[in-house]
């Protein structure tokens, strides 16, 4: 995996006083898609704006362009990097990663609080950038039942499975880096998001007049 930043500028405060980024990282598997599928769910207002990642995989069964990520030729992806249009941009697992810039500066200048999902390189290289960033990391109740969670998923080959265990224990090590660290546990999703929550309400709370700069 390899990771880059994004051309540095002259950080400039974005949105109303207190709106956040927010970054939900985890190992493949951990269940991320899921707990964001359920932070949907819950009333919220404003809803939260959550950021569709750039990516030169293809689709898997039942994602969506524009919805699950925006799938992208590596050509199209290069342009928006080379443009300065990724907030940051990553090599996961033979693929590119890039989250698109514009969105979360229009999101926070709106003030609503932005989810961002992103590998733990990735949240490294927002950070470093945005240092108010707000990190919450999602861990498995063990290796074990993510192993499990993997194999089930049945979306990978068996070359690609082994790529993606070995990388979860790597990434596993990388929690500490993070703000909050919350276990997704089986069959508790909407406690897992309501969590989730709960960490952004108290932030906020802590402080209101904080203003995001990029």
């Amino acid at each position: 995996m390899s990771s880059e930043r994004g051309p540095r500028a002259r950080r400039i405060a974005l949105g109303a006083p207190g709106a956040m980024l927010v970054i939900i990282s985890g190992p493949s598997g951990v269940g991320k898609d899921t707990i964001i599928a359920a932070l949907r769910r819950r009333s919220r207002d404003p809803d939260y704006h959550y950021v569709v990642t750039c990516t030169t995989r293809g689709p898997r069964p039942g994602e969506v362009d524009g919805v699950s990520y925006h799938f992208l030729e590596t050509g199209a992806f290069t342009a928006l990097r080379d443009g300065g249009e990724l907030l940051e941009w990553a090599e996961v697992h033979g693929n590119w990663y890039g989250t698109p810039r514009r969105q979360v500066v229009d999101a926070l200048r709106a003030g609503r609080d932005v989810i961002l999902k992103i590998d733990v390189q990735g949240a490294q290289a927002v950070k470093s950038r945005v240092p108010d960033a707000l990190l919450v990391f999602l861990v498995p109740p063990s290796m074990e039942a993510l192993f499990s969670r993997l194999r089930s998923r049945a979306t990978e080959t068996a070359d690609e499975l082994e790529v993606r265990q070995r990388n979860a224990a790597i990434e596993l090590a990388r929690q500490e880096d993070y703000d909050h660290v919350v276990v997704n546990e089986t069959g508790q999703v909407d406690r897992t998001a309501r969590r989730i929550d709960e960490i952004v309400a108290a932030e906020r709370a802590r402080h209101p007049r904080r203003r995001i700069r990029l």
